[in-house]
């Protein structure tokens, strides 16, 4: 029987405690027949499952005779199902193309982020019980344990989504769950210049970057949109290239023949067995790369990376959490100070800035917009400090409308980037095209015009 999935809130019925109080009932009524039948039901497949439960539903309905339509006993039975071989009130959020993130902070206070917009949810659990024996299922063909002894687990769904959790004693108002989801197709370019993530401009600028094998790293916050625009600009990596991935916890998917994604491993319960991601990166330069792709720097990896672009893996890309290509370069320089770098701090600085090429700066609006804030070059040392020159910078404007609007100011510069010579002679016809906005810029706040060339 071909069913239609019915969503969360459709009506005023799935969001009432008439709802909540039937399935209750009906819930525990298939919990009794579930047992009579024993190890019987255990070798149902999904659609045996649902047959039964839209029987048994129907009958314990009438014959309990709660005041309900034949449309909300559907709601209920479909709700039952996804309870007994799904993911309960999760099964929708999750097969949701608009859904980003999913964040139950215990039962009763449950929110969604759509288009980058949290938005609350009505209530979808009965209890924390309810969320925890959600939870139990999504982690129990993982292996991982989550109780008092371990109160806080990571892991991947099936479908490549992120899972957090925190129970008691550490969570206070019930268990605290985190999902982060990932598109199935990743976003291309087109799609990003598309929703209105950058201008032509810096696609040509990006697209000559990765094609000429620059390394980029891509800045920005939390949920800012750095993953996505890393699977982006993979469309423009060259199809006989072999790209290594290494991350936490595996989210990319990019869009290109070969790709070997290696994903760290935590420790065991007594401590061993850990693989971090700087065993991984130095493992990986005996795996005949053409290029290095870090999911996320946030520790001693950073050494090894900076390693890895300074000894020829060059096109090599990475994610960082900053809030500014100034703030990157300084959480950079803090990180391979706590992994215990031993050279001098101007020696550190000459790694970074000999392995960097260029810092994406993306950032989402308040709007829920993500946008790319900044595009900086990074172009050596001068006086024991690394020099950037800033080539992009976002700024909203106000149209004759009243409406806001995205605008990409250029600064009228050229990449002094080697790598991009033979790139230099079209973006010197679109500089010359967007002077007038910089000479516009330039007029109305001359400091910020100068302090972005020489910063």
């Amino acid at each position: 029987m071909i069913r239609t999935p019915i969503k969360f809130g459709d009506d005023g019925f799935i969001d009432s405690g008439r709802f909540q109080e039937v399935k209750n009932h009906a819930f525990e009524h298939l919990l009794t027949r579930i047992e009579e039948m024993g190890t019987e039901f255990a070798r149902w497949n999904p659609d045996a499952i649902r047959t039964f439960v839209d029987s048994e539903v129907n009958s314990f309905v009438r014959i309990r005779r709660f005041a309900v339509n034949e449309s909300e006993i559907r709601e209920i039975a479909d709700a039952l199902t996804k309870e007994l071989v799904g993911l309960g009130p999760l099964e929708d959020l999750l097969n949701d193309p608009a859904v980003e993130d999913i964040l139950i902070n215990g039962f009763d206070n449950v929110f969604v982020s759509r288009r980058g917009v949290l938005e609350r949810e009505p209530a979808l659990f009965t209890d924390n019980q309810h969320v925890m024996r959600i939870v139990r299922r999504i982690l129990a063909p993982l292996g991982r344990r989550l109780d008092e002894s371990t109160p806080m687990v990571d892991a991947r769904l099936p479908d490549g989504a992120r899972l957090n959790v925190v129970i008691g004693p550490l969570s206070l108002d019930g268990p605290l769950v985190s999902i982060r989801k990932f598109r199935k197709d990743p976003l291309k370019p087109e799609d990003l210049m598309k929703f209105g993530t950058f201008n032509e401009e810096i696609y040509q600028l990006l697209e000559a970057a990765v094609a000429s094998r620059c390394n980029i790293l891509i800045s920005g916050g939390t949920s800012s949109g750095k993953t996505s625009m890393l699977n982006a600009l993979a469309f423009f990596i060259g199809p006989r290239e072999r790209i290594i991935t290494i991350e936490d916890t595996a989210e990319m998917s990019l869009n290109h023949e070969h790709v070997v994604r290696l994903e760290s491993r935590q420790a065991g319960y007594d401590g061993s067995g850990e693989v971090a991601i700087r065993d991984l990166i130095r493992n990986s330069l005996r795996m005949r790369p053409d290029r290095i792709i870090v999911g996320e720097v946030r520790g001693s990896e950073v050494i090894d990376m900076l390693q890895a672009m300074n000894t020829g893996h060059e096109g090599s890309m990475a994610t960082i959490h900053a809030s500014s290509p100034r703030e990157c370069l300084y959480r950079m320089e803090m990180l391979a100070g706590f992994a215990g770098f031993h050279g001098s701090e101007e020696s550190l600085r000459r790694q970074i800035s000999g392995a960097l090429d260029f810092i994406i700066q993306i950032g989402r609006l308040p709007n829920g917009k993500r946008r790319i804030l900044s595009v900086t070059e990074v172009i050596g040392m001068s006086d024991g400090i690394i020099t950037t020159q800033e080539l992009y910078r976002y700024e909203s404007v106000i149209g004759a409308d009243g409406e806001e609007k995205d605008q990409w100011v250029s600064m009228g510069i050229l990449p002094h980037c080697s790598k991009l010579e033979d790139h230099k002679g079209k973006m010197r016809e679109t500089v010359v095209k967007s002077a007038p906005v910089v000479a516009q810029t330039a007029s109305r706040d001359p400091a910020a015009g100068f302090w972005s060339r020489r910063r």
